[in-house]
């Protein structure tokens, strides 16, 4: 039947489902050599291959995970790849669509990255319910970042021009190298432990995902996390995207947005405050002139020319409420004295003696009814009792025993036919006073009464 065979695009929609729906090939880590690669793409969509010795598979670079790349591909580098699979169902072909790319010798890195990542944010880390929003004018503003090199210079330069008011202190802080997540943790608890700041920025200028990585330790996400200051991180490129930057309250591109971020432009407040003031000094003149115009109108009102009529409704309103009150209570009195001259009535006209001897009159009669038909039903249950012994007496076995019948069985079995015996057998019989055994010596059968039987 034509109805029992799929198309090709359904049998490729439902290949495609069940690549999309197992959690297996939802993410997966491959690596190998990159084949077929054209770096002359590299700002679009590439199609190559990721190969080993044995086997190939298509790959799919979208260019917005192109663009967040820190190394340049090329034709047979070894480089381990993380993504998904899935169908494309033009052409029926299954490929990789990679998350990340880099060369090998990052893998372990990169996997320790996703491992920490993935711990923290099932542990709620990174949750949005914990960020704390930045105080909008900070007084302080503690900066952990290294003494050298244009980041500190570009957060005081943004920060002196948008807010100099503002105090900035910086944490000398090793941003790179074994020993640099634990210098970030300590200047970061030590920032946040003075109480003295409204606002810390933990930054780095850009590097490879080797140079970042102890802004990935899980020890300092944590201490951004743990931190009772805001923070504000800016780690990296705009593409990159470290663990303390997810930790941070806030994540800023670069370290002048950072800066950005933290102050507010003061002329712009100034000026802020200046329209504010204008805007409250003219509507206090708005307010003040249009009071005085109602105060204007009130005076020439007729309450201030003639007083006393404001009186007037309410005096006629209280004369006619007295009124009103008046016919009220005296409609209740005269209601309240004819309820009670009925009571008196009902009083008088209820006698209990006459209702006593009443009562004890429907008792007595009571009393002899009770007993006549208490009487009448026992007499009846005893002629019923006496009735039933007669008939049980009638039906008892013993009675037909009595007048000179007898029971016979054989083995507990109650003879009721000549069929069921033979010659030499025993036989217990039953008669009105005992039992005695009986020798089967001859056997016969009662014409007469077999005759009447089959009649």
């Amino acid at each position: 039947m034509s109805e029992d065979y799929l198309t090709v695009s359904q049998l490729t929609t439902y290949v495609k489902r069940k690549f999309d729906y197992d959690p297996y090939l939802e993410r997966v880590f491959v690596k190998g050599e990159i084949s077929n690669y054209n770096p002359h793409r590299r700002n679009s969509h590439q199609y190559f291959s990721i190969k080993d010795k044995d086997a190939k598979l298509s790959v799919v670079l979208f260019q917005r995970e192109g663009r967040k790349l820190n190394v340049e591909l090329e034709e047979g580098m070894s480089v381990m790849a993380v993504g998904r699979l899935s169908v494309y169902e033009k052409n029926g072909t299954y490929q990789l669509y990679i998350e990340h790319i880099e060369p090998e010798g990052l893998g372990q890195l990169y996997a320790a990255y996703e491992k920490t990542k993935k711990k923290l944010t099932e542990e709620g880390w990174f949750d949005a319910s914990r960020k704390q929003p930045l105080i909008r004018f900070p007084k302080r503003i503690a900066v952990v970042t290294s003494p050298s090199g244009a980041v500190i210079r570009d957060i005081q330069t943004t920060i002196e021009r948008r807010f100099p008011i503002v105090e900035l202190t910086l944490y000398p802080t090793l941003v790179q190298g074994d020993k640099a997540a634990d210098s970030i943790v300590k200047s970061i608890k030590k920032a946040d432990k003075s109480g003295d700041f409204d606002t810390i920025i933990v930054a780095r200028g850009g590097g490879s995902f080797e140079d970042l990585f102890p802004f990935n330790e899980e020890k300092v996400a944590l201490a951004i996390a743990h931190a009772k200051t805001p923070v504000i991180s800016s780690v990296g490129h705009e593409t990159d995207t470290t663990l303390a930057d997810l930790a941070a309250d806030v994540r800023a591109a670069t370290p002048t947005a950072a800066a950005e971020l933290a102050v507010p432009v003061l002329t712009e407040e100034i000026g802020k405050i200046d329209l504010t003031r204008q805007r409250l000094v003219q509507a206090m003149q708005t307010l003040i002139r249009q009071e005085k115009e109602r105060v204007k109108r009130m005076e020439q009102s007729y309450i201030f020319r003639q007083p006393e009529r404001l009186y007037d409704g309410y005096s006629q309103n209280l004369d006619q409420l007295t009124d009103k009150l008046i016919r009220s209570t005296d409609q209740r009195i005269q209601s309240a004295r004819q309820k009670r001259d009925m009571l008196n009535q009902q009083v008088r006209s209820y006698n209990p003696m006459s209702r006593i001897r009443q009562a004890k009159i429907d008792n007595e009669r009571l009393k002899k009814q009770l007993f006549t038909v208490s009487r009448q039903a026992v007499e009846n249950k005893s002629r019923q009792v006496d009735h039933l012994i007669q008939s049980l007496d009638l039906l008892s076995p013993l009675n037909i025993l009595g007048r000179g019948f007898a029971v016979a069985r054989q083995n507990q079995t109650i003879i009721k036919s000549t069929e069921q015996l033979n010659i030499n057998d025993t036989l217990d019989v039953t008669i009105s006073d005992g039992t005695v055994k009986a020798n089967i010596t001859e056997i016969s059968k009662d014409t007469l009464i077999n005759k009447s039987s089959e009649e």
